[in-house]
């Protein structure tokens, strides 16, 4: 097994954003056959699962940055994904994010990994501003949008699906003072 070396990873206080690897994709394969992943792609089978899982990690390869996995600091299990994508068919750099099981829900994993993904855009990345792509009936993801600050811009479809594109303005930066 090849690991994706170089990858940075992002630290909050209760979790660790890693590159993806080969351990991630039970869960995965069992999110994307739930009801749950029909925001991003899903139900699909464990082949689907298994191609787009490859398609993430190859995003990686492609573009330098992707999704990490979004993991339990305490115990290194995934429990989702978050990070930034771009491929050809999206209109502009995206921030995204998914949790893989409703058990890991209202603990607040989806906004800590959310805001630090924004943080490593506008930082590391350089990013001046980003969307997220949020199908209209995901009141979930379009509740944390509004917590990092992004508000919705319009309507658009990608693969058919129609989507309501949010933008996140640039995260403030702290003042700097002179010492």
């Amino acid at each position: 097994m090849i690991l994706l070396s170089g990858a940075p990873v992002l630290n909050t206080l209760r979790l660790t954003l890693r590159a993806p690897e080969e351990r991630d994709l039970p869960g995965f394969i069992a999110y994307m056959a739930s009801p749950r992943a029909v925001f991003t792609g899903g139900p699909a089978t464990a082949s689907g699962a298994f191609q787009t899982f490859a398609t993430v990690i190859g995003h990686w390869v492609l573009r330098g940055y992707g999704l990490f996995a979004v993991t339990l600091t305490e115990t290194g299990e995934a429990i989702g994904l978050a990070g930034h994508l771009n491929p050809p068919a999206w209109p502009e750099p995206e921030l995204a994010w998914n949790l893989w099981d409703p058990a890991h829900e209202g603990y607040g994993y989806a906004s800590e990994a959310a805001f630090a993904i924004r943080d490593h855009a506008f930082g590391a990345l350089g990013w001046n501003t980003a969307i997220s792509m949020i199908a209209r009936d995901n009141h979930r993801s379009m509740a944390l949008a509004r917590r990092l600050g992004a508000a919705p811009e319009r309507d658009d479809e990608i693969f058919g699906k129609p989507m309501t594109i949010w933008r996140h303005p640039r995260a403030p930066q702290p003042e700097k003072h002179d010492e």
